[in-house]
């Protein structure tokens, strides 16, 4: 195998290795494979499913690396069948995840949406992640952080996504308050700006260690 992979003895430790690169990095940020009963590779984003654990960096390149390659039939040590759409799979599943923790944050009471709900958390450091809509404006972006420049922000989700997590019309600014729900916002949107088609969606940088799984 050349080191490709940690065996599976190892998948429980506080690293993992990726299949490609040989780079560890901890589990919440990066992608988990497993290779289902027929034999398909399967994307595992929650890291829950049984059997042997294939894991690769949370980058577009690097799964179209791993599929073309054949790095998962040897970390399978068996033939296994790749979705040609693997990557567009893994993109949607992180993306839908996304919104499911910005639901699981209103329906706790730790998120506010509206520009001027989520800019009143701003100016009270209530807010500890702002998610504005991929097809907002920039400048409306500019306004609601303003003075607020190390406020994480999220640029994934449209403002008819958002809409349909708090029942409205339209919506384009949210923000969650601090907890684990933001955090593990921060983690999926580390995952998914690495893997999105047409790179990074986030507009500034901020750390995501210590993230725990996002099913949790």
């Amino acid at each position: 195998m050349g080191g490709d992979f940690l065996p599976e003895t190892e998948e429980k430790g506080s690293l993992r290795r990726c299949a490609v690169t040989r780079e560890e990095g901890e589990p919440s940020l990066m992608i988990r494979f497993v290779i289902s009963p027929s034999g398909e590779v399967v994307p595992d984003l929650d890291a829950r499913l049984p059997g042997r654990g294939i894991w690769l960096s949370p980058r577009r390149d690097v799964i179209e690396q791993a599929r073309a390659r054949g790095v998962f039939s040897r970390a399978a040590r068996q033939q296994v069948k790749v979705p040609e759409d693997i990557v567009a799979r893994v993109e949607a599943g992180l993306l839908r995840r996304m919104s499911e923790l910005v639901g699981l944050a209103r329906r706790a009471g730790q998120a506010t949406s509206g520009f001027m709900k989520v800019r009143e958390w701003l100016v009270q450091r209530k807010a500890a992640i702002v998610v504005h809509a991929l097809d907002g404006s920039r400048e409306e972006r500019e306004r609601l952080v303003s003075g607020q420049r190390d406020i994480p922000v999220v640029e994934a989700l449209s403002s008819e996504d958002l809409a349909k997590i708090f029942g409205r019309e339209r919506v384009v600014n949210v923000a969650l308050s601090a907890g684990g729900l933001a955090q593990r916002l921060r983690c999926e949107n580390k995952r998914f700006t690495g893997v999105a088609e047409g790179g990074p969606r986030m507009p500034r940088t901020f750390p995501a260690h210590g993230c725990e799984q996002a099913g949790q």
